[in-house]
């Protein structure tokens, strides 16, 4: 049964940039009190007539053309978001945007964890050779979907794309893998549908509406990370046969600098390793971990042979790790 290698990276370039003081002028907040307790100075948002499908194109465009490889050479897309240009899915249109036309190309939702859930996913079809060169693409337009006057969450949220192409390979760089999710929690953070009755005919009636704003519980969520993300990478390390001491990046899901910190802590690893951009970002879900896989590869900090550790957690609630090498 073949490997699977990390061939490519990519992201979308988002602009334009909202930053915390601009957001004051918004809602009773301001740098100070949101870097305290986020570490974001800024987010980025989609301009106006562009969506979801422009930023996941462009990120896998980006990918593509650091492996030195063709869109026709594409088998899968797993395109991993929650903010779909349409609610019956996007990936159709990124895979005919993009030029993919021999490509399968199916959403996959998971939140803030679906860039982890996507790479399990399109590992799973590399190995059994049902296909071959994969895109995996996390993608979130949130800026639609958050309340700009409640402060609790439009200070947290961004939008962005990045990518990673995946190919079959002789050793496998996939080392490990932990998925899991707890739906006791699910109220802890959401985007909720919202309705009212519309009677139709006799005593029919249907439920229409469109979406409620994404609502969190920002303590619980702290809580859930804190304690069950350090789990779920340890249980990647040891189906890996991996320790902790030697990954030489951790690339978590960049929702809050003090989770970050604290997951780290709890691991026993120094800052150094955790890897992080959340500060000129913010919370991009789905997009968060490739964002900064492209970043530091694209800056040397992450070289070919290097143990990482991924993992997302969010929504859901959801949370998974994959421990790989990377190359």
């Amino acid at each position: 049964m073949p490997g699977v290698r990390w061939v490519g990276t990519g992201r979308a370039a988002v602009s334009p940039v909202l930053d915390n003081q601009q957001l004051s002028r918004l809602v009773d907040t301001n740098d100070e009190w949101i870097v305290t307790r986020t570490g974001i100075h800024t987010r980025r948002l989609v301009s106006a007539g562009q969506g979801l499908t422009h930023l996941a194109v462009q990120a896998a465009q980006n990918a593509l053309e650091a492996a030195g490889l063709t869109p026709l050479e594409v088998e899968l897309i797993v395109l991993a978001t929650s903010t779909p240009d349409d609610l019956f899915g996007s990936a159709s249109v990124v895979q005919e945007r993009l030029g993919a036309k021999r490509a399968v190309a199916f959403d996959l939702t998971a939140a803030c964890s679906g860039f982890v859930f996507g790479v399990v996913t399109a590992a799973q079809f590399l190995r059994t050779g049902t296909y071959g060169t994969t895109l995996v693409i996390g993608a979130d337009v949130l800026s639609r979907w958050v309340d700009w006057q409640d402060r609790r969450t439009c200070i947290l949220f961004g939008d962005g794309a990045g990518a990673v192409v995946l190919q079959p390979s002789p050793e496998e760089h996939l080392l490990g893998f932990e998925l899991q999710n707890d739906g006791s929690q699910n109220a802890c953070l959401t985007l909720a549908y919202q309705g009212i009755d519309q009677p139709l005919v006799d005593e029919l009636t249907v439920h229409t509406g469109t979406y409620k704003p994404v609502f969190m519980n920002g303590q619980e969520v702290y809580k859930f990370a804190v304690k069950r993300v350090p789990e779920v990478i340890e249980k990647a390390l040891f189906r890996a046969n991996v320790t902790s001491d030697q990954v030489d990046h951790f690339v978590l899901h960049q929702a809050n600098q003090r989770i970050l910190d604290a997951v780290a802590e709890k691991l026993g690893v120094s800052p150094a390793r955790m890897l992080s951009n959340l500060a000129h970002y913010g919370n991009t879900s789905a997009a968060s971990i490739p964002i900064m896989l492209d970043e530091a590869v694209r800056d040397g900090r992450i070289q070919p042979g290097q143990t990482l550790v991924l993992a997302g957690f969010g929504a859901g609630l959801t949370l998974g790790a994959v421990v790989c090498r990377w190359g």
